[in-house]
């Protein structure tokens, strides 16, 4: 029931959200300008240079988590699943109780990126099943090909919800990582960098979510810390509006999101076009809710 139920959901999130709360995959409208309290320069860097060609990747057959009856084995990479590439598993429970198996924390290439998986195993038994990279995620990231994968699992008993594992980071390269050239689009109009985290503004994609609007922003964290970067204060031409927006970065990686506006936020407000926006970021630790920067007011005109 719980893969059906994910399954489901992944459909609608595929259609409306990518990346960690959403992103835009059409056309994306760049703001004339971009400031806040701290700093009023446009910083416009390099496009991303895209892989000219594709190659066949696979990933060899490993074991992933083998500690307190549990066993999880990539078998295989498939690219061209229904929503997205899948990571064939084996998943063995020998632990004394009925285990739910999920994924956290993903990210390819340095992406952070959403998954699909929900498996229930009984005790004593093998699960074949699959973990689900959402394609509109890739496209969001401009990921064309799969290097490298970093995925931990969140394993908890069916019953009663109460945490039975959770594992480290494991990364699963490829046959392409030692030859693949990492780059990262961060172009866009920088509104804050500080404590080894950069936020920058891409623009504006009308048609990016069933819901509304979105701000289509890049997220880097070069910390050592996981964090959570959410918006506060969101105004759009003087009107005070919700705004769907909360991504988590891990340490070392990279976001594209999107700040979602409700169209019925919008209608109500007679707002027929997006103008002005001001909102403000609100970054805290992931673990321990800790605030780590409150940005000053950033104003994007379109």
């Amino acid at each position: 029931m719980k893969r059906t139920v994910a399954i489901i959901l992944a459909l609608i999130m595929s259609i409306s959200l990518a990346a960690c709360s959403g992103s835009s995959s059409g056309e994306v409208k760049e703001p004339d300008s971009v400031s806040n309290a701290s700093s009023t320069e446009d910083i416009q860097l390099e496009e991303q240079v895209k892989e000219p060609e594709k190659t066949d990747v696979t990933i060899s057959e490993a074991v992933l988590v083998d500690e307190a009856g549990v066993k999880i084995t990539a078998k295989s990479l498939e690219t061209d699943g229904i929503f997205g590439p899948e990571i064939k598993l084996l998943i063995e429970n020998n632990s004394g109780k009925d285990l739910t198996f999920q994924c956290r924390n993903a990210s390819v290439n340095g992406y952070m990126v959403e998954t699909m998986m929900s498996v229930d195993v009984v005790n004593g038994k093998k699960a074949n099943d699959s973990l689900t990279f959402m394609e509109s995620d890739f496209e969001a990231c401009g990921i064309e090909e799969i290097a490298d994968i970093e995925i931990a699992f969140h394993i908890f008993d069916t019953a009663g919800w109460e945490t039975y594992l959770d594992t480290d980071a494991i990364q699963i390269k490829t046959s392409i990582a030692d030859t693949y050239e990492y780059t990262y689009d961060d172009s866009g109009d920088l509104v804050y960098e500080g404590n080894d985290i950069k936020i920058v503004v891409k623009g504006l994609a009308e048609d990016a979510s069933v819901f509304g609007p979105s701000i289509v922003v890049y997220i880097e964290n070069n910390s050592d810390k996981n964090i959570t970067v959410q918006t506060r204060d969101v105004s759009i031409d003087g009107f005070m509006v919700e705004a769907m927006f909360s991504c988590d970065v891990v340490a070392g990686k990279r976001a594209v999101d999107a700040i979602t506006f409700m169209e019925s936020d919008l209608t109500e407000n007679e707002i027929t076009a997006i103008n002005d926006v001001e909102l403000s970021f609100h970054v805290f630790d992931m673990n321990d809710w800790n605030t780590i920067a409150d940005t000053e007011v950033v104003t994007i005109t379109f």
